[in-house]
């Protein structure tokens, strides 16, 4: 597991209504890589486009099945063993949009 994949849950998770849904690991690599470590931090996936500064947009070119945001208002603590299946990679500037949406999301200063 690393930083800017894209899981999809199998459990119907609370926090989404009790529905499966899609997660982006935002941890740093060394916690979402290391089996010691049973969680990460991650940002929601919604269908629902807001044009929030705190969101990211993502497409069909991402692997999700239809136009979709990242919601970095809404981060969530997960347990690796619920992201079930991996749906893909972040591309490189979609990490630079990430890191940015997290930054305004969480008021940090550059």
């Amino acid at each position: 597991m690393r930083r800017g994949e894209i899981y999809r849950t199998k459990e119907k998770t609370p926090e989404r209504g009790h529905k499966p849904g899609f997660y982006v690991v935002v941890s740093r690599d060394f916690i979402a890589n290391n089996e010691d470590v049973s969680t990460v931090v991650c940002a929601p996936v919604y269908s629902e486009v807001l044009g929030l500064r705190s969101e990211v947009l993502l497409t069909s070119d991402d692997g999700l099945p239809h136009e979709s945001t990242i919601r970095c208002d809404f981060l969530t603590l997960m347990f690796k063993k619920k992201l079930t299946h991996f749906v893909g990679t972040l591309s490189v500037e979609r990490v630079r949009e990430l890191n940015r949406a997290l930054r305004y999301a969480l008021e940090l200063k550059d």
